[in-house]
């Protein structure tokens, strides 16, 4: 206690007046001087055992303090009388409580971020490792016709490869948080025609018919250049799933509550025990023909979460898969 400065100062001044208080005892009569310092000292005695008493206290609590910046696992906390030094204790119990949180979040960032770069370099090694296959095999080939599918085969990868770091780069920005969402009124109809009409091509190829039923006078507020993002990563997905000669519907219902987009395929749909990861990042699914990375679903859910919306994804009871994106109003 007498490291501290304002119990010296204390000290000083209560012996002083004492000492002032048993002289003008003794000038009145021996008996008021005996009674002055008998006070002074049962004053001044209940006073060190009071402030020992909570500087002990805070001596503890220096002591969690302690423990928390060395990483301590545990940490103790102790019961205190009502009062300041009881607030005080819980505040920074509860302070001490938040930074133990911030870190094991930070140590699971780390993890994820671990995890995360080995997916991506796993992801990218697959397509590099066919394309220098193709390579080896186009230098040993003369036939001219080999050579153009060699070739054909090798772009494939290249366009595939440049979707997948573009989507990558696409999560980093959102993962840090330096995408800004604009909100605006748009055209449920217009955002959909725009978000499928690069792929109209590709499903003419492969004769997949595509069904729309889209009220005109049915607004969204979003982003809408996100959104076309995520409900064209959504198409991709139904046009792999549906295959040659299948259907896509896609429909857009209005109601008090929220603005539902619907997108379903007719293909085998998903096994059940898929549906809870299916928006995982990396997660490509058990079936033996899946196709991808496991990058555009992860994608679709955060955009449309970080706007507000929900998606969510379940086989339909006529057949295929169906994918529910809700806007509330």
């Amino acid at each position: 206690m007498f490291r501290n400065r304002e119990f010296r100062l204390f000290a000083v001044s209560f012996f002083l007046m004492a000492a002032v208080a048993a002289a003008f005892g003794f000038a009145i009569g021996q008996a008021a001087g005996i009674l002055c310092l008998a006070s002074a000292a049962v004053y001044g005695a209940a006073f060190t055992l009071f402030t020992r008493a909570r500087y002990r206290n805070i001596a503890r609590i220096s002591d969690q303090i302690d423990l928390v910046l060395h990483n301590e696992d545990r940490l103790y906390i102790d019961d205190l009388d009502e009062g300041e030094l009881n607030i005080l204790h819980s505040e920074i119990t509860k302070m001490m409580l938040r930074i133990r949180e911030q870190n094991q979040s930070l140590k699971d960032e780390k993890v994820h971020l671990a995890d995360s770069l080995a997916d991506i370099a796993h992801q990218l090694r697959t397509p590099l490792t066919s394309a220098n296959l193709i390579l080896s095999l186009l230098e040993e080939t003369s036939d001219e016709s080999r050579r153009r599918a060699f070739v054909r085969e090798a772009e494939e990868l290249l366009v595939r490869m440049d979707w997948l770091i573009t989507s990558l780069l696409k999560l980093s920005r959102l993962d840090a948080g330096v995408v800004e969402f604009q909100s605006r009124r748009a055209k449920a109809a217009d955002l959909i025609y725009a978000s499928a009409r690069p792929l109209l091509i590709p499903m003419e190829l492969h004769n997949i018919h595509l069904h729309t039923d889209l009220p005109e006078e049915i607004v969204i507020r979003c982003d809408p250049g996100w959104l076309q993002e995520a409900i064209q990563n959504i198409l991709k997905n139904g046009m792999e799933s549906a295959g040659d000669n299948g259907s896509i519907e896609i429909a857009c219902r209005d109601n008090p509550l929220y603005t539902e987009i619907t997108i379903r395929d007719d293909g085998p749909g998903f096994d059940e025990e898929e549906l809870p990861r299916l928006f995982d990042r990396f997660y490509r699914g058990k079936s033996a023909g899946v196709s991808g990375y496991g990058i555009g679903l992860a994608l679709c859910k955060m955009i449309i979460t970080r706007q507000g919306g929900t998606i969510t994804a379940k086989n339909h009871p006529l057949g295929g898969s169906i994918f529910s994106i809700r806007f509330p109003k």
